[in-house]
């Protein structure tokens, strides 16, 4: 595997005998696996200076012919601008923290005019008392 443009190197180097060479700019970032005639790379941890046309090319034997058999792959890689998430994260538990000490300042203000006592206490029942004796009938006017 080749990097042909903008910075020409070698990446990868597979020999007939599964001996391999991954060249050092690539030494921690790149894996790869081969079945048969098949060998699927995979680059991690990208970085800009990563962008280029990678090729896949056959070296002769006894020779420094290269045969290349595809236009190549194309990789552009551009940065990614990482927000800092943890400032917002303290924004958002603030209001949170916010909301309910309002909720609890208006739970507070509620149950101090409400006078509760009177709905927890029990009620006395509502009761008339008539005398209704012979006497208390006698001395009424008639």
């Amino acid at each position: 595997l080749l990097k042909t443009h903008m910075q020409p190197e070698r990446v990868l180097h597979v020999s007939s005998q599964n001996a391999s060479t991954i060249f050092p700019a690539f030494a921690d970032r790149l894996e790869y696996s081969k079945e048969e005639k098949k060998i699927v790379i995979t680059l991690h941890n990208l970085q800009k200076n990563d962008s280029d046309i990678y090729v896949c090319a056959v070296v002769v034997k006894n020779s420094s012919f290269l045969s290349v058999h595809s236009s190549g792959t194309m990789m552009l890689i551009k940065e990614v601008e990482q927000t800092d998430c943890s400032n917002s994260s303290w924004v958002i538990y603030g209001l949170i923290l916010v909301v309910v000490l309002l909720f609890s300042a208006l739970t507070c203000c509620i149950l101090y005019h409400v006078n509760m006592k009177k709905y927890f206490q029990k009620r006395k029942a509502n009761t008339v008392y008539e005398d209704m004796s012979y006497i208390s009938r006698c001395n009424t006017l008639i």
